[in-house]
Parts: C-alpha cells; structure tokens; sequence
C-alpha cells in the first residue's frame, strides 16, 4: 500500500531529527564506529554561513521516516553540476512504502531545476535490496568505478608532502 508523504527541506530546527536519521544509517550501514555527527555540526555545517550540505526530510503525517543528504558538485565531461546524494535513510519500518522513491523523485525535481547533468550517489556493494530498488527506478550501477578516498593518517601525510613540496 503506498503511502502519502510530504518532503521539504531540512531546516535548523531538525538537527536533532537530521542526527538520529543519519546515526540510524551508520548503524544500518555497519559504520556506527565511525559515526562522528551531532546535532551541533548539522547546525553548523548543514545550516550555518558555508553550508556543506543540505537536506530532505520525508514525513509520514508528523512522523520523520526518512531522509537525504545532498550536495552539488561539477562534471567537467558534462560541463554542468551535478546533484551527489550523500545519504538517503528510511527508517527499516518505513520501507518498502514509497518514502525512498519519494525522497528521490524530490532529489530528481531539484538537479532537474538547478540545470544538474546527472545525479549520482554510491552503494554498498553488499546492500542488494537498495542496488535492485535503484536499477528498478532507472539508475546505472557504475562498477567500473572504484571510490577511492584519502582519510584520517595518509590525508595528513599527503597534505605535508605537498606543503614541503611548495616551499
């Protein structure tokens, strides 16, 4: 049975709301230990004078079910912005009910508006229900790309190196 939900931008006064939906994805994703957000840096970062990112809050009546996290950023190739989805969270109990499919349609409207070439977002190559519900709406799963990331350690080193390298 679908559901009617309302999606509308996030706005300060859902930090808390923002933190849980996000601290509930780390711990659906096997991430909790590197869960670092608090209601105080989604205040800062997704509402204060540079904002990181913004957000999508999906309701079922009053009740918050699901979220999105987005950004945008540049394709050169395509020579236009691109919408790159963050995160997109609905709670287990919610699922399987439209709230997702909403969330993205919502994203979908926005790239839409803001001229975006594409929309793009990552998956756990493990999370098969999420990979078939994004092929079933359309969406290419690009294996040919691999997502590589500096953290923490070689993050710090490589930024030294390339300081020393100025000098």
């Amino acid at each position: 049975m679908a559901r009617s939900f309302r999606i509308r931008a996030g706005t300060i006064r859902d930090a808390n709301t923002i933190c849980t939906m996000l601290k509930g994805l780390a711990k659906n994703e096997r991430l909790l230990d590197h869960f670092h957000s608090s209601p105080a840096r989604v205040r800062r970062d997704g509402f204060g004078p540079r904002r990181w990112f913004r957000t999508l809050i999906c309701r079922n009546g009053q009740t918050p079910v699901g979220i999105a996290v987005y950004f945008f950023t540049y394709s050169t190739f395509e020579a236009r912005p691109t919408l790159y989805v963050e995160d997109v969270f609905v709670w287990p109990r919610h699922r399987g009910k439209g709230a997702g499919r909403a969330l993205l349609a919502a994203l979908a409207r926005i790239a839409v508006q803001q001229g975006c070439g594409r929309m793009e977002w990552t998956v756990l190559d493990w999370n098969t229900p999420a990979i078939r519900f994004y092929e079933r709406i359309g969406a290419t799963i690009r294996r040919e790309w691999v997502l590589t990331r500096l953290t923490e350690k070689p993050l710090q080193r490589l930024a030294r190196a390339s300081r020393a390298a100025r000098r």
